[in-house]
């Protein structure tokens, strides 16, 4: 036994923190899994009090971009003092980013937690320890932000070629040779074929999703985050139809990074947001002419531009809402229109019409009077 762990760490209980970053990891690579679940052996072992085994965070990056219940119940028994030591296979197993790394440091040695990993005990106490564990912490970064970095370079580099696979709207399939085509479930590619020719019969994504409603069409949707594609037929739905219609793929072209990520800070966590749009001039990769598609390039910029002409009335009339109403007095239409805000000529238009009111039904007592 070292001499760093003294009969004070050994009075308290050690805790066993198990992660693997995702849930394909966590059913194909079990002998990390196994040695993980060993140390809890190890710890008893050498003598420790009582030994807790952490294993919430199976299937949960250690990035920081997602929330790890696992870790936060890790870092609120270090802080209760009843901690002796943190076992652990590696650094990147207790996190992947310097925010979670070092507040667990400096939280070891605020209580005196030793952290244990095959290479020894780390007391944050002393000045050595401190230094090599940063440097841990520091490389598990580095490590992640390289595998990242390569394994997105050689996603685009295949993407440029048009080789790089991914989940293919309804309509289309991969080939053995890697090759998109289109799907050879007749039935599927006829609805398909069926939403461009009613678009270009009707002008408008709106309409041809209320035909397809009141025809009683069903449309083919991939299911998604499964790991065999399977296409499903469910009744229409607005976002399907103009999904179709926006696709290049559609019009024969390989199309690539056409959606962004961005990164926000909620609750002083960074969180990804995905599906922001990016302008054609942005997209990663966009090859032309790569496949047979179900409308023609130029067919497909005509449909875009009517889109957006459709897109930017509808902005218009949003803005315009309101319409014009008989003036309660003489019965013109020479009112000028109602604006949702315009609370001050609500109010005075119901003063109009309850004075008009008042007006007629004095008149009408008047006439009937003479009579």
């Amino acid at each position: 036994m070292t001499t760093k762990i003294t009969s004070d760490h050994l009075g308290r209980a050690a805790v066993v923190y198990v992660r693997q970053s995702t849930m394909a990891q966590v059913t194909g690579n079990l002998e990390s899994q196994r040695r993980q679940y060993d140390l809890a052996g190890a710890a008893a072992t050498t003598g420790f009090a009582s030994v807790t085994v952490i294993d919430d965070d199976l299937g949960r990056s250690g990035s920081g971009s997602v929330e790890r219940p696992g870790f936060e119940r890790l870092v609120a028994l270090v802080c209760s003092g009843n901690v002796g030591a943190v076992y652990c296979i590696e650094a990147s197993r207790l996190a992947r980013n310097g925010r979670d790394w070092h507040h667990l440091i400096d939280l070891c040695a605020l209580t005196g937690t030793l952290v244990i990993d095959p290479d020894g005990a780390f007391d944050p106490r002393l000045v050595n320890d401190r230094l090599l564990l940063g440097l841990k912490g520091t490389m598990s970064e580095y490590e992640l932000s390289l595998i990242r970095q390569r394994g997105i370079a050689a996603r685009d580099s295949k993407a440029g070629r048009g080789e790089f696979r991914f989940m293919l709207p309804p309509g289309f399939c991969w080939s053995e040779a890697g090759k998109i085509e289109i799907d050879p479930d007749e039935h599927v590619a006829e609805t398909i074929k069926l939403v461009f020719a009613k678009f270009r019969e009707l002008g408008s994504g709106r309409q041809v999703f209320l035909w397809l409603r009141s025809a009683d069409i069903k449309m083919p949707v991939v299911l998604r985050n499964v790991e065999v594609r399977k296409l499903v037929w469910k009744a229409p739905a607005y976002h399907s139809v103009m999904q179709i219609l926006h696709n290049p793929l559609y019009a024969g072209a390989y199309a690539f990074g056409r959606r962004a990520q961005r990164t926000l800070i909620i609750d002083g966590r960074a969180r990804k947001a995905n599906g922001l749009r990016k302008p054609r001039d942005d997209w990663s990769v966009l090859l032309r002419d790569n496949h047979e598609g179900y409308i023609t390039w130029r067919e497909y910029e005509e449909n875009q531009k009517l889109l957006t002409e459709n897109a930017h009335m509808k902005r218009n009339c949003d803005r315009k809402i309101g319409a014009r109403r008989p003036c309660p007095i003489d019965g013109t239409d020479a009112m000028r229109p109602l604006w949702p805000n315009d609370a001050r000529l609500l109010r005075q238009r119901k003063r109009q019409r309850a004075a008009a009111t008042t007006l007629v039904w004095v008149l009408g007592f008047a006439s009937e009077l003479a009579a």
